[in-house]
C-alpha cells in the first residue's frame, strides 16, 4: 500500500494502526494529493494495487468530487485528501488520540 502511494506521488503519507481502537479495520492510511485530478489518480492506483493483491470487496467514495476519496478494503482504509480538506478534518489527530477508558473505570 505504501509503495503504491509513493509510486503515485502521494504526499504526507501517514499510516495508523487502529486495530485496538475500532472494529472498522486494522489500519488507516492518510495521504494528500496536490489537486482533484491527483487525488483521483492516487485513489485509482490504490484501488488497482488492492485488486491485484486479491482484495475483492473494495469500496471507493468521493471520486466524483476529488477533494477526499476513501478507498475501503475492509482491513485497510485509505483516505486521500486535498491538503486544505485534510487540514480541516484532521483525521490523524482523531485516530492517534489515546483511547478513552471504559466509563465504569472512571467511577471507581
Amino acid at each position: 500500500m505504501l509503495t503504491a502511494l509513493d509510486d503515485a506521488k502521494a504526499e504526507n503519507v501517514v499510516a495508523i494502526d487502529v486495530a485496538d481502537k475500532t472494529s472498522l479495520g486494522d489500519h488507516i492510511v492518510i495521504a494528500s494529493g496536490r489537486s482533484q485530478r491527483h487525488v483521483g489518480a492516487v485513489a485509482d492506483q490504490i484501488q488497482k494495487k488492492l485488486t491485484e493483491a486479491g482484495h475483492k470487496r473494495i469500496r471507493v467514495e468521493g471520486m466524483a468530487q476529488g477533494e477526499w476519496v476513501l478507498v475501503d478494503a475492509g482491513d485497510v482504509m485509505v483516505h486521500v485528501f486535498q491538503p486544505e480538506i485534510r487540514e480541516f478534518y484532521k483525521l490523524e489527530k482523531m485516530w492517534q488520540a489515546e483511547r478513552v477508558p471504559d466509563i465504569s473505570q472512571l467511577h471507581s
